[in-house]
């Protein structure tokens, strides 16, 4: 039998979903507490990797378990095993067939910056000073809207057949202090969003000009992007699914 779980973290003291050499990832300390909850050999497929700092509202794995149990009373030992910046909010029964990575239909981030200094949100947003043109960071993210080769936006040494997705949302909200942005795609590359926001930031203090960041995209070069932001400021906030994969 195949279960969706879901699951949501602090990115803070993980390596990113999977584990590296030194390092622990969040896929290894959940696979761990399943298998001596389950009393047997647990292994997950998560729907897509975070890197190292960053945080997750909502993400899914997902995992074949043998026996019947209950799903409710597993939610609440799991949590309970869990560190606290690890929790499940959920379990969903689904097709066998169904793939956590290969089903996802729609990805979506929130990068957070604070304008202010707030000690609250030490190590949970970007503290950026400098002075924004919102709008005009908007016009630029526009531009990201649509099927793209996202190659100049991606790490260069990434395991891919091709740079092409497909943004569906791509803009900034702000209301006082707090500044994010949000961004909705078929699929990502690892450090594109943090590869977009930092070159957006060059957009918005005057560095970058729309024509500019427009070239940047069509260049497939990550060279003449701007820096990757601080990963302790994303969030992966929503995985979307066709509602058929799911059983009643």
């Amino acid at each position: 039998m195949r279960f969706f779980f879901e699951i949501s973290y602090n990115g803070t003291n993980y390596s990113g979903w999977q584990s590296q050499n030194n390092a622990t990832g969040v896929q290894t300390v959940v696979e761990d507490a399943l298998s001596k909850l389950l009393r047997e050999e647990i292994s997950i497929v998560g729907s897509g990797r975070t890197d190292t700092g960053v945080h997750c509202e909502q993400q899914f794995f997902h995992v074949d378990i043998q026996n019947e149990f209950d799903q409710e009373k597993l939610v609440l030992k799991l949590n309970s095993f869990l560190p606290k910046d690890i929790a499940i909010p959920s379990i969903h029964r689904v097709k066998d067939e169904a793939h956590a990575r290969y089903d996802a239909t729609e990805r979506s981030y929130i990068y957070r910056i604070t304008t202010k200094k707030n000690p609250f949100l030490e190590g949970l947003a970007l503290h950026y000073f400098k002075a924004l043109d919102i709008p005009r960071m908007n016009e630029a993210a526009a531009l990201v809207i649509g099927k793209h080769d996202f190659e100049s936006l991606s790490k260069v040494k990434t395991d891919v057949n091709n740079f092409m997705c497909d943004v569906k949302k791509a803009e900034w909200r702000q209301h006082d202090a707090s500044l994010e942005f949000h961004i909705t795609a078929n699929r990502f590359l690892r450090g594109m969003v943090r590869a977009t926001v930092g070159t957006l930031l060059d957009v918005g203090t005057g560095k970058t000009s729309l024509k500019e960041f427009q070239s940047i995209l069509e260049s497939r070069d990550r060279r003449e992007a701007g820096a990757n932001v601080p990963p302790h400021a994303l969030y992966l906030v929503e995985v979307k699914y066709p509602e058929s994969i799911f059983l009643k």
